[in-house]
Parts: structure tokens; sequence; C-alpha cells
């Protein structure tokens, strides 16, 4: 009898693990010591990975059906989350302005970046007592060509289209803009389209993402760019342009560290090596660096796609600081620095890990957090929101990026769910 219960509580812990698609199991495995040759999660000293093709590669695209009426993602005790915005096409990225009003970036995924009316532009929320329900929205701008990167500086706001970088005269309160926009920087278009900007302290330079084109420059396409794969700097009014770190294949989340200043990147790196290869990770971007990309992965890693091709730059490739995990998607990168959340959160990294369509079981799909102390990554990377994943194959959204608002709240983009999510403190 009593064999037959340790069957059915193992039988239940099981099912209790599968239901939550490995969110559980990847929470637990990251940042922790290496002890297999097969962790991908946590600081690089730690990270030991397979061999290639240990595993075949597949292709596992969920299926989002989006979120059935009561249900909502979930947070540790103590959180409270609450739809922000529901009627909006495809949400990519956002800010907070100073003034406490809220910049959301429309961009459609796919396609024919005009095919949709209502996606391919910017949307100012405002929402005055801060209770996460906006009072007043209005189209800042639209008819842009898939936007995603957001930069108020002096007066202007800088958005970062697929193809360009475009400034627009902006005044904190400005419902509108009417007036045409200066184009100050042409951007290589298509593949990974997403551009994120970030400027420095003294507003003094720009720092622009722009990632490659293929999974691993089969054609050799992306060799002939420099400007992708790389996080580029530029002066405000967009000369100046220069590589400022490169082998970086999809650098999508971009963020300043608060106590060293060091400026971070979030990267969504190749596939087809199998499950576990290659991990998305995050890193500080030092100047000149050489990620790897297409070259090698995780450091002098060499792909063996492009075995003898480059040995010289595999040899210079420095590894990145913290493996987020294979295929889960990390997009999104935002410092706590408010003070709205508990002690234990503020210093430390919220990143957001859009999923995973290429992995047996699906991974991913969360808001992680990821401590710091002394500037770096200091203890295991947990969950924070969770509950996208429905079954073992279908998902109710896809996450992207948290943004910090002006209350030390946070707003949650859920792109493929057409969402906004604000997450607060109560301390209930």
């Amino acid at each position: 009898m009593q064999h037959g219960n340790n069957r059915f509580i193992l039988a239940v812990l099981a099912a209790m693990l599968f239901g939550a698609g490995w969110q559980i199991a990847s929470a637990q495995t990251a940042g922790k010591p290496a002890k297999s040759a097969d962790v991908e999660f946590g600081p690089g000293a730690e990270v030991k990975l397979v061999a290639p093709n240990a595993t075949e590669s597949v292709r596992n695209r969920s299926e989002v059906i989006g979120w059935p009426a009561g249900r909502k993602p979930l947070a540790p005790a103590g959180f409270e989350v609450t739809l922000f915005a529901d009627d909006v096409d495809t949400p990519r990225w956002a800010t907070a302005l100073p003034n406490g009003d809220i910049l959301v970036a429309l961009s459609l995924r796919g396609g024919n970046p005009g095919a949709s009316s209502t996606s391919n532009r910017i949307i100012l929320f405002r929402d005055k007592d801060g209770d996460g329900k906006p009072e007043f929205r209005s189209n800042l701008l639209i008819n842009l060509n898939r936007p995603h990167g957001l930069l108020l500086l002096g007066d202007y706001l800088y958005v970062g289209n697929t193809d360009a970088v475009v400034r627009y005269r902006y005044q904190l309160g400005q419902t509108e803009i009417t007036t045409p926009g200066e184009k100050i920087l042409d951007l290589p278009g298509g593949g990974h389209y997403t551009r994120n900007l970030t400027a420095n302290a003294a507003g003094t330079k720009i720092y622009v993402a722009v990632g490659s084109k293929t999974n691993v420059d089969e054609s050799g396409e992306d060799a002939k760019d420099p400007r992708r794969a790389a996080i580029l700097e530029i002066n405000p009014d967009g000369s100046g342009m220069r590589v400022y770190a490169s082998g970086l294949r999809n650098p999508v989340g971009l963020a300043w560290e608060p106590e060293s200043k060091q400026l971070w990147t979030v990267v969504n790196e190749r596939d087809a090596l199998g499950d576990q290869l290659v991990p998305d990770y995050a890193t500080s971007v030092k100047e000149g660096a050489f990620y790897g990309w297409p070259y090698s992965y995780y450091g002098q890693n060499e792909d063996p796609r492009k075995k003898g091709q480059r040995p010289d730059l595999v040899a210079k490739a420095i590894p990145p600081d913290y493996a987020t995990g294979a295929h889960t998607g990390t997009l999104g990168i935002t410092f706590y620095t408010g003070k709205q959340y508990p002690a234990k959160y503020q210093g430390g990294a919220f990143i957001g890990q859009h999923g995973s369509w290429n992995r047996s079981k699906y991974v991913g799909y969360r808001i992680a957090y990821l401590p710091f102390k002394n500037g770096k990554p200091a203890g295991p990377m947990e969950d924070f929101l969770t509950g996208f994943i429905a079954n073992d194959k279908e998902v109710y959204g896809r996450p992207v990026v948290a943004t910090l608002l002006q209350n030390g709240a946070l707003l949650v983009i859920d792109d493929e769910s057409s969402k906004v999510w604000h997450v607060r403190y109560t301390g209930k």
C-alpha cells in the first residue's frame, strides 16, 4: 500500500511540473553550480554546454489562444496583476516619460509591415492616479515602419523603426505629433526587425541595437554589413556612427545597470543545434568587444556550420555574463530602480522571455527576475510573472518586456495576445 501511495504522489508531481511548462524546472536550475554537462542557465563560469546536435532540432510553435475571461498572469504573493490595456494591436515595447505618460510601440510582426491599419504606431496612455487603469489614450504617431525603440532626449522623441532612427520635436504632455520627423540614421531593414534605443546618462551618445538578418549567416549576407548583429553608437543628431560591440545575433533589450553604470543587453541566440543550444543570454556590453556570432557561441565554442571559416574571430570572442536558457526568446531587460517593490527586487533585473518555438517542450514564456549585487548577477534567476502556458500545445500570451513606471509599478507587454499588464505590489 505504501508503494502505491508513493507512485501516486510521484505521478501527481510529474503532472504538475509538465503542466507548468517546465517553468519551475527552469527556475530551479537557473544560477546553481553546474553538476552535469548540460547546465544552460547561470553565470558564465558555471555553464556547461552539451555537444552540438546532442538532441534533434525541432519546430514546436505554440498556438496563442488569448486569455480566457477571469484568467491572468501569476505573480508572487503580495503582487497584484491587472489588465492595463487589451485593445492594442501587437504591442512590442514601452517607455515611461518623466511626467508619467506611457508610450507603447505597436509593431506588426511578420508579413507586410503596412498590412495592419491599427499597428505600426505609437500610443500614448495617461494614468494620472497610477492605479493601472489609464483615463486617456491617443495615437501619438501613426504610419511608422515596425517601430520598437523609444527614447526621449532633450526636445526630441527618438523612434527606432526597422530601417531608420527618426526623431520628432516633442514637449512633455503633448498627445499627438503631426510635424514630420527627421531621419538621422539609415539602418538595414528586415530580418530581426527590432531596433532598440537608449542613451548614456549625459545624453551625449545614443545606442542602437540591430539584429542579424539570418540564423548563422548561411549566405554571407550579414558579414557584408557591419551594422548587423551589433550595437551601434551615434551622436544625438545621428552623426559619428560606429560599431560599439559586435557578434551579438539579436540584441533586443538595452538597459543601464544602476550601480556600475554599465550598459547591458539580452541576446536572442541562434537555432538548429538541438534543444539545449544555444543559450540566450544577458551580458554587460564591453566597448569594442566581439561576442562570437556567427562563428562561435557562448565564447569560443565554434559553430560546426562555420567550422574553420574565421578562427581569428573565434579566438577573440568573449563569453557573456549570464545564460538565460536555450530558445527561451529572451528579449527584454529592465533594472528595477523604483521603491514600490520589496527590497529584494531593488537593483535587480526583470528579464522578458517571449518563449520557445524550437524546443521539444516549451521554455520561457515568463518574466524572470535576476538579482544583482556590485553590478553583477548575484543569485539564481527565478520566476516573477508566469501562467502564460495553457498546455503542451497552447499558450495564452507571450511576454516581451517589463517596463518600469514612474510610480515603481511594472507594465508587461504581452504582444501576441495584444495585451498590456500592470503589476504592482500591495502586500496583500
